[in-house]
């Protein structure tokens, strides 16, 4: 049974494998070349594999070499986020966040799962409602986070995303060839009147409305039964379900921002921190929101 890997030794391999020199990898740990030799030769006897071949390029990878590569790297990975967890000055107090329903499901539970684990004193409230709502929210104090949409470039906050809305029909139901178009939407919308229904009557297209929710999980639903159309943002299509676009007659609906507004009255490092993590969980969406 060989000896089990020492961390140090995986943390000198990796500098070398960067710098590709054993000289300039000792200046950067501040060791002579002779100790950096050292540990790499007891790596390499703790492995059974020669780990690098020195030639006029430098040190250059073995095939034995390449393969340790994405092992060390995790495992000093793992050890530096263990080492910042443990020093971190555990959270604590209330976090107050806003969300819209179309990413109740999707993006920003695991944010928050994630939250809630690495602080677990710090007691997280989610509201999941409509824009207009956690806007009101956040301006009268009742929450310190709220992730919106951004219709007309007006909302102060950091952009997270562009998240068009786009119309949307099921792929076993042709109903949006149907004159008149039968729709879904929101009740009483005011983004439906001057945007859902306007990119229609702008282009001469007859509809009538099919189906009236209160949630976009209603709208999929409706959308995905063939009752109808409806106006989705696009990383929220259901499955079963897909984007109408010019080719099919339809134009963009808008090109919302997902905005992240905080409170301005007070903030924590509980608040930044979170904020931080849903920042973080936003990042992927932006590539594949591209059309």
């Amino acid at each position: 049974m060989r000896e089990p890997i020492e961390s140090d030794l995986l943390r000198t391999f990796l500098v070398i494998t960067e710098t590709t020199n054993f000289s300039t990898a000792a200046q950067r740990i501040g060791r002579t070349q002779s100790a950096v030799s050292a540990q790499i030769k007891r790596l390499e006897d703790t492995i059974g594999e020669t780990l690098f071949e020195r030639s006029a390029r430098g040190a250059v990878l073995t095939r034995a070499g390449i393969q340790l590569l994405p092992y060390a790297q995790r495992v000093i990975e793992l050890l530096n986020e263990a080492a910042a967890n443990i020093r971190m000055k555990p959270l604590d107090g209330p976090v107050r966040i806003g969300i819209p329903e179309e990413y109740s499901q999707t993006i920003l539970p695991a944010a928050l799962a994630a939250f809630a684990v690495r602080h677990p004193a710090v007691e997280v409230t989610v509201s999941c409602d409509y824009t207009a709502h956690n806007l009101a929210a956040l301006e009268k104090d009742e929450l310190d986070l709220a992730v919106v949409f951004d219709w007309n470039n007006q909302s102060k906050g950091e952009v997270l995303c562009v998240d068009p809305t786009v119309w949307v029909t099921s792929l076993v139901h042709r109903v949006h060839e149907a004159t008149p178009l039968p729709i879904a939407v929101y009740r009483d919308s005011t983004w439906c009147r001057d945007f859902a229904l306007k990119s229609l009557e702008q282009i001469g297209r007859r509809y009538r409305i099919a189906f009236i929710a209160d949630t976009s999980s209603g709208l999929k639903n409706a959308v995905s039964a063939g009752l109808a159309v409806t106006t989705l943002s696009r990383s929220n299509i259901p499955h079963g379900c897909r984007e109408l676009t010019n080719d099919d007659g339809f134009p963009p609906v808008d090109s919302s921002r997902v905005v992240l507004r905080r409170n301005p009255y007070h903030s924590s490092e509980a608040i930044r921190e979170l904020a931080e993590m849903v920042r973080e969980a936003f990042q992927p969406m932006s590539a594949l929101l591209q059309p």
